[in-house]
């Protein structure tokens, strides 16, 4: 394969990878680490490299969309961005205490209890009309949204506040041992814990995948981890599918949504399950 078809085929990938992330809320790179080190067989440090460029890709492309149809909650999502980045900095101190195996193992086994309960909950898109939280109703973090699918404004309320910052705590803690996305995690402990919408859930997960791996990019940069002939064609198609997702996602309901998200959530689990256990 030339060099000019590489490029092409990748940013291809790329584009599928940037809208999957965009509609569920995960980034493009639970997509593009299997592609680049499977099918391109790029060296899995590059390939690391170039999903941290396109989860940013991924919520630059998704997240001006989402905060202009106020589906993303920047109140919710920066107070829960404490969780997250306190928890990174724990997991890069146990990197080399944990065992990574048993991570990916724990991880997985998460994973598909979320996904289960998820499920089970996809015909209850109901909201909640109060809440008694009182940092939620402290610090405001309720929202409404329109919703172009439902052709109606959704209002919701905010609840479990503690559990969510505590899951987004695990999220950030497990992101820095095992250098994957924290989205997976993300999405679940707002729609399961807080009883944010799907939608909103997922808008706001790309808002906040965001500000986590910038804070890690420049570490990427430093080590030369990010190869401009990789990570270029990532970054264009994943961010055209990031616009193409966000479009999408307006459209959708949000019981589809959350179908979608099981079944990416699943492939991810079996992924680090097999990691896990050496399969």
């Amino acid at each position: 394969m030339n060099a000019l078809d590489f490029v092409l085929l990748l940013a291809a990938v790329s584009v599928v990878a940037g809208a999957l992330g965009a509609v569920v809320g995960i980034g493009g790179g639970a997509v593009v680490v299997p592609a680049l080190t499977i099918l391109f067989h790029v060296d899995i440090r590059f390939a690391i490299g170039a999903s941290i460029i396109s989860v940013i890709a991924t919520s630059s492309g998704a997240a001006a969309a989402y905060v202009r149809e106020r589906m993303t909650n920047l109140r919710t999502g920066m107070f829960l961005e404490l969780g997250t980045t306190t928890g990174a900095v724990t997991g890069a101190f146990l990197t080399t205490v944990v065992p990574t195996s048993a991570l990916f193992a724990l991880f997985g086994v998460v994973l598909l209890y979320s996904g289960a309960v998820m499920f089970l909950r996809r015909h209850e898109e109901h909201q909640l009309a109060e809440s008694s939280d009182r940092i939620a109703n402290r610090l405001n973090l309720h929202g409404a949204y329109y919703d172009e699918a439902e052709g109606r404004e959704i209002v919701y309320k905010v609840t479990g506040t503690r559990m969510g910052l505590s899951i987004m705590y695990v999220a950030g803690m497990i992101s820095a041992l095992l250098g994957i996305g924290s989205g997976s995690l993300k999405v679940p402990a707002m729609d399961l814990a807080m009883h944010l919408p799907m939608k909103v859930s997922s808008a706001t997960s790309n808002f906040m995948i965001g500000v986590t791996a910038a804070a890690s990019a420049g570490v990427f940069l430093a080590r030369g981890q990010v190869d401009p002939l990789i990570a270029g064609p990532v970054a264009a198609g994943v961010l055209g599918g990031a616009v193409i997702g966000s479009r999408l996602l307006a459209k959708l309901q949000g019981r589809v949504v959350r179908l979608v998200f099981v079944v990416v959530l699943v492939v991810i689990a079996v992924e680090m399950l097999q990691r896990g256990f050496h399969l």
